[in-house]
């Protein structure tokens, strides 16, 4: 009986460590900061953004992110596209300080769209080309609409205060990730109710709330954007 016990908690000690699970009850908090710029009044420029996003609000990191893209706005064509890279690494939720990385390659297509006069209508689509620490190559495909009406203002000018509201859709390029592991096609869907404010025509800034539901759990986030152009 003895050697049982202890053969027992000898195979408990060395056994990988079981995946922390999400609370789904604790609202997460996102900090981000988006930024974008034209080379001299050209078709050429960059835009990308930095973000930590935690999984209890502080002090338990969920990802750090750090994207940023050359992109390119053809002439009578209403579209910019992107052509990008990001660096993230992913924490897991709890007392664990386990953290993985990955590298990712990206394009995008971004269409603005303006109706009524006052109503900001924009399709983002975005191809991902991913290399995650332990798994396979992957690739994964978005697509984000989002919807901004401004409530004083006629336009996103200075002082505007304007409703922001998006859903974005996450869909995985394969199911095998490597080592006998799958994933499903679903991937994660994004959707986010927000208020911004316009400090100047560079400057915006949100406070918002949004919901991520994955195949395996559902989480609120509370997400703090500034948006910068220069």
């Amino acid at each position: 009986m003895m050697k049982r016990l202890v053969l027992l908690l000898i195979c408990i000690a060395i056994s990988p460590k079981t995946a922390a699970q999400v609370d789904e009850s604790q609202t997460g908090a996102w900090f981000m900061y988006f930024y974008n710029t034209t080379f001299n009044d050209s078709k050429w420029g960059i835009q990308g953004d930095l973000q930590y996003r935690d999984w209890a609000g502080v002090g338990d990191m969920e990802q750090l992110l750090l994207r940023s893209g050359l992109t390119f706005r053809p002439e009578k064509a209403n579209v910019l596209f992107t052509l990008g890279y990001a660096n993230i690494t992913t924490g897991v939720p709890g007392e664990i300080n386990d953290t993985s990385g990955e590298n990712r390659i990206y394009g995008e297509a971004l269409i603005p769209q303006k109706l009524g006069g006052c109503y900001y209508l924009t399709h983002r689509f975005r191809y991902e080309q991913r290399f995650v620490a332990s798994q396979d190559f992957r690739t994964r495909y978005r697509y984000m609409l989002l919807f901004n009406v401004p409530f004083n203002k006629t336009s996103l000018e200075k002082d505007a205060v304007y409703l922001a509201l998006y859903n974005e859709l996450f869909i995985n390029g394969q199911t095998d990730i490597g080592n006998g592991r799958t994933t499903e096609l679903f991937d994660r869907n994004r959707t986010y109710l927000g208020l911004g404010y316009v400090l100047s025509s560079k400057v915006r800034v949100q406070l918002g709330w949004m919901n991520q539901k994955t195949v395996n759990w559902g989480k609120g986030q509370l997400q703090f954007s500034l948006h910068h152009s220069f």
